[in-house]
């Protein structure tokens, strides 16, 4: 019998045969639990083929999506996984989102079936939503009856098998769908990182892709995922030391949270072998004290849900590197473009635009999003724009400047709020910032500055302004800098700069204080 590696080695299989192959050999080993539930191959493999046959049952079609709108949980996964075995198409949708944006989510998926937690109903007890609801506390009761088993299912390699709705602050966000051969690349790539034994501990929503590329591998090489229903810093390390996690994705914030806990030192975290970050801007010196105090290995991926192309830093192996997202993943390409869709010249910044065998179908019924993503080649060949402008270095790093549309066009020059976010983030009294650009009538555009005070710093935000300006170019100098108790973050970590300029606008920011 073939291996799990020589299965996943395969140019083509599913995560749904992969679960049930470990169900049959390994089927008390426990799958994933949410620290109050637990479910074991054999257990999951069972509600995952229930739960299908119940879809069958009441004519949810193959490609059709299945809603779920939930914190994390087993049996949000559970029921996430049946979808994916049904031939359905998964559609986590984040609770963060307003209630009538995930009524618009729903509606936009074209599910008939909705899962919902008792926290999500109730907050959603005003909207309507245009499919049956399943409440996740009442799963068992809606499965079909123990030993059920469903019809065959045929997926085949460009079949959906999950669409992730983009964070967005107004509208409705774009769903972006991922195929099985985008995710079997996902699951294939890690043939090095462990999975088969790895206690992944998770601390972001599985609506996330963020979650996802850490959670499907864990499942597909047998693994033991760990969810976190809301994350905490402290309860984070409480529960990596007692499950003795051995893999973990954080995004930066979280990395920064649990790095600054005054007792961080006094947790065992020996068990680590893998530890991973995405999502957001990963401050050098952040990764340079998560290597130096956090065992195991610390890889940084940059790349899109969309798919294109993905980089790798393995942090600890490239100290001198830490400024970058690292180099191309193998099979993956990448390009720098200018303005007029010319490739760079080497050294120069441009927008990145990769391709690579995990790319997104496109945008759910949004054609003309969908083409505004592509590149096309000379030979036809298609890329996705990444939407973030970069450069290389000398040796094919990655140095990433800033996404494209937050760049500052002020008094005719290209300013990149990274640059100035490095400098603020340098002064003693900032915790954390940001830089966004504002309308300005002198200049077209300007640069305004957030920050969070450090505790018990005593600097006016005058202050800290005029320090950071003295070590500024004229062009990139702050025209204003507020103070903040907190930025406003997606529940992935990134920066929302809109809420931020939307909130300046209606003057919620009265002056530099």
């Amino acid at each position: 019998m073939e291996s799990i590696a020589d299965l996943l080695a395969q140019p083509f299989g599913t995560l749904p045969d992969l679960i049930r192959r470990h169900a049959a050999e390994q089927p008390d080993k426990i799958a994933v639990t949410d620290g109050d539930d637990e479910l074991t191959y054999r257990e999951l493999d069972s509600i995952m083929d229930r739960a299908v046959a119940v879809l069958q049952r009441d004519g949810t079609a193959q490609g059709q999506a299945v809603a779920m709108v939930s914190y994390p949980s087993t049996a949000q996964a559970a029921v996430f996984l049946a979808a994916v075995r049904a031939g359905s198409i998964a559609a986590p949708i984040q609770p963060s989102a307003t209630p009538e944006q995930i009524a618009g989510m729903v509606a936009d998926s074209g599910a008939n079936l909705v899962f919902l937690d008792a926290a999500n109903a109730k907050a959603l007890a005003a909207q309507r939503i245009s499919a049956t609801v399943v409440m996740l506390e009442d799963l068992e009761p809606w499965l079909a009856p123990e030993g059920t088993r469903p019809q065959p299912v045929e997926i085949k390699p460009d079949d959906g098998f999950n669409i992730i709705y983009s964070s967005g602050t107004t509208g409705i966000p774009k769903g972006i769908v991922q195929s099985h051969t985008m995710r079997w690349q996902h699951l294939s790539r890690n043939s090095a990182a462990g999975f088969d034994t790895a206690v992944t501990l998770l601390a972001t929503p599985l609506y996330s892709n963020t979650t996802l590329v850490s959670f499907l591998p864990t499942l597909a090489w047998g693994g033991t995922a760990v969810l976190m229903k809301k994350f905490d810093a402290r309860r984070y390390l409480e529960l990596a030391q007692q499950y003795r996690a051995t893999h973990t994705m954080l995004v930066p914030v979280q990395y920064q949270r649990i790095m600054a806990l005054p007792d961080f030192d006094r947790f065992d975290l020996s068990s680590f072998r893998f530890k991973t970050c995405t999502s957001a801007p990963f401050k050098a010196r952040l990764k340079r004290d998560v290597v130096n105090r956090w065992p195991g290995k610390l890889v940084e991926y940059y790349g899109m849900t969309e798919g294109g192309a993905s980089f790798i830093l393995v942090a600890d192996e490239n100290p001198d590197k830490l400024h970058t997202v690292g180099r191309l993943s193998p099979g993956h390409q990448a390009i720098l473009l200018d303005e007029e869709g010319k490739e760079v010249a080497p050294g120069e910044m441009g927008e990145i635009v990769g391709r690579s065998p995990a790319m997104m179908n496109g945008y759910h019924k949004r054609e003309g999003a969908t083409r505004e993503s592509e590149y096309y080649d000379a030979d036809g060949n298609r890329w996705i724009r990444h939407g973030d402008v970069g450069r290389f270095d000398e040796d094919g790093f990655l140095i990433l400047m800033d996404r494209k549309k937050d760049m500052i066009i002020s008094g005719g020059f290209n300013i990149y709020p990274s640059d100035l976010e490095a400098v603020l983030a340098e002064h003693p009294a900032v915790a954390d910032c940001t830089v966004v650009g504002v309308p300005s009538d002198e200049w077209g555009e300007t640069p305004v500055g957030f920050y969070v005070p450090r505790a018990g710093a005593t600097e006016t935000a005058e202050d800290v302004r005029t320090a950071t300006n003295a070590k500024l170019g004229k062009t990139q100098r702050l025209s204003a800098l507020y103070v903040t108790d907190e930025l406003p973050r997606s529940a992935i970590g990134k920066v929302l700069k809109r809420e931020l300029r939307d909130q300046l606008a209606a003057g919620n920011f009265g002056g530099m204080n």
